[in-house]
């Protein structure tokens, strides 16, 4: 006991007392590692979670025909068939980019002229901030029924503005098939 005393550098007793001290040490500083990392993945999952960004929306639930109008009209999409961070507001027809990124939007309409030989226009303008996307349209008038799609990736800024509109002179007819759909969902985020 005395040459532990005297000498703590030989002492098993003191060794192993230093090797617990080193050992705590560094557990502790590996749990507060494993705790940052733990903070950083979930700070990564909730962004992850707060950046989805999806809707789908079809014209009306019932037999109905939109148009024609005078004047070019936005389009108010009434079933809400998917709206995943609420981006598409149902009274205004719009859907307001919540974040920055590329967006893939899909626009498809359809008209019935209800009888063979009738006038027919199906036609749309997909729009960003008031700007056209895309003008998608069919007009051959050989048969009662037209329908016309389009899919495209956008660049969007977070606040953007997307919309439908019904151009002047066009009508769209749908029903609980949903013929009349405008769908969007964030692929990746930019910002």
């Amino acid at each position: 006991m005395r040459v532990c005393l005297l000498d703590s550098s030989s002492c098993g007793c003191c060794l192993m007392q230093r090797q617990m001290s080193r050992m705590e040490s560094f557990f502790n500083m590996s749990l507060i590692e494993l705790q940052r990392d733990l903070q950083r993945a979930q700070a990564a999952l909730h962004n992850l979670r707060a950046s989805r960004s999806a809707f789908s929306v079809a014209l009306t639930d019932t037999r109905r025909c939109l148009g024609p109008f005078r004047e070019d009209s936005v389009i108010m999409y009434q079933v809400v068939i998917l709206n995943l961070g609420d981006g598409y507001s149902t009274s205004s027809g719009v859907f307001t980019a919540p974040r920055s990124g590329v967006y893939s939007l899909a626009l498809t309409v359809y008209s019935d002229a209800g009888s063979p030989g009738a006038t027919l226009a199906a036609c749309a303008r997909l729009r960003r901030n008031e700007g056209v996307l895309a003008s998608p349209s069919e007009n051959n008038m050989q048969d009662q029924e037209d329908s016309v799609s389009v899919t495209m990736a956008v660049q969007l800024n977070a606040g953007d503005r997307v919309d439908v509109v019904l151009p002047a002179g066009c009508f769209l007819c749908d029903s609980g098939n949903h013929y009349n759909t405008f769908t969007g969902f964030l692929l990746y985020a930019t910002d």
